[in-house]
C-alpha cells in the first residue's frame, strides 16, 4: 500500500515539464488579458456606442465556439497567408504556429472572456455614484479609475485573474491545433494527460489528471469561499 501510495505521487521529468509550461503560459496570459482586457471592460461598461453589443459578443465568442473551430480559424490567421502570419512576416519574427508565443496568443483569445466579463460586471458593478463625486471634487479619468473604481472593482480583478489562470490551465483543443505536440515548447499538462491515454498509460494519466483535479477544486473552492466574507466587509 505504501509502495502504490508512492508511484501514484511520483511524476515523470515530461509531466513535470509539462506542468511548468502550463503555469508559464497560464501566467503570461492572465498577466496579457490584465493589461489589455480592462480597458476593454471599461470600455463594455460604460459605452453607450453601438458598438457595445458586437464587440461583447466577439469577446464572448470563445464561450459558445468549438475550440476545434477557433483553433483552425486562429491556425489559419497566424498562417502565411493570414494577416497576422503576414504581420510576423514583415516583423521579422517568423511563424507563429506550434511555438511557444503562437499558443500564448491562441489562449489569449480563447481565455478573453473569462477575464473581460467579470471584470466588466465589476465596473458596472459600482455604480455612477463614486463616480461622479470624484468628478465633482475634479479628479482626473485616470485618477478617479486608480483611487475609486480600482479599489471598488478589487474583488472583480482577483476573481477575474483566478478564472482565467484556471481556465488557461485546462485548456486542450485550441492548444492542441495551434502548438500541437512539442516536448517543453507546446506540451502542456492537457495534451500530456492525452499522450498518457493515447500510449495506454492509465497510471501516468491518472497521476497528473489527479493532480489537475485537485488544482481546480481548490482553486474554485478557495474563491466561492472568499466571495461570501468580501460581501460582508462592504
Amino acid at each position: 500500500m505504501h509502495t502504490e501510495s508512492e508511484a501514484f505521487m511520483l511524476l515523470s521529468d515530461s509531466d513535470l515539464q509539462a506542468i511548468w509550461l502550463t503555469v508559464k503560459l497560464s501566467s503570461l496570459v492572465t498577466l496579457v488579458l490584465l493589461l489589455i482586457g480592462t480597458p476593454i471592460a471599461w470600455w463594455l461598461a460604460w459605452t453607450r456606442s453601438w458598438l457595445k453589443g458586437p464587440i461583447g459578443a466577439v469577446v464572448a465568442l470563445p464561450l459558445v465556439l468549438p475550440p476545434s473551430v477557433l483553433g483552425f480559424y486562429m491556425l489559419l490567421a497566424m498562417g502565411p497567408h493570414g494577416p497576422i502570419g503576414h504581420l510576423t512576416r514583415v516583423l521579422g519574427i517568423g511563424a507563429l504556429p506550434f511555438t511557444f508565443w503562437g499558443l500564448a496568443l491562441a489562449s489569449v483569445f480563447y481565455s478573453m472572456p473569462f477575464m473581460i466579463q467579470p471584470l466588466q460586471n465589476a465596473f458596472e458593478g459600482i455604480g455612477d455614484r463614486p463616480l461622479e463625486v470624484a468628478a465633482t471634487l475634479r479628479a482626473s479619468p485616470l485618477d478617479t479609475f486608480f483611487t475609486v473604481a480600482l479599489p471598488l472593482a478589487l474583488p472583480g480583478f482577483i476573481s477575474a485573474s483566478i478564472l482565467t489562470f484556471a481556465h488557461t490551465v485546462g485548456e486542450f483543443g485550441v492548444v492542441l491545433m495551434i502548438g500541437g505536440n512539442l516536448p517543453g515548447v507546446t506540451r502542456v499538462a492537457s495534451v500530456q494527460i492525452y499522450d498518457h491515454v493515447e500510449a495506454l498509460e492509465y497510471a501516468d494519466a491518472h497521476r497528473l489528471a489527479a493532480i489537475m483535479l485537485v488544482f481546480s477544486f481548490v482553486v474554485l473552492l478557495g474563491m466561492y469561499a472568499w466571495r461570501p466574507g468580501t460581501k460582508q466587509t462592504r
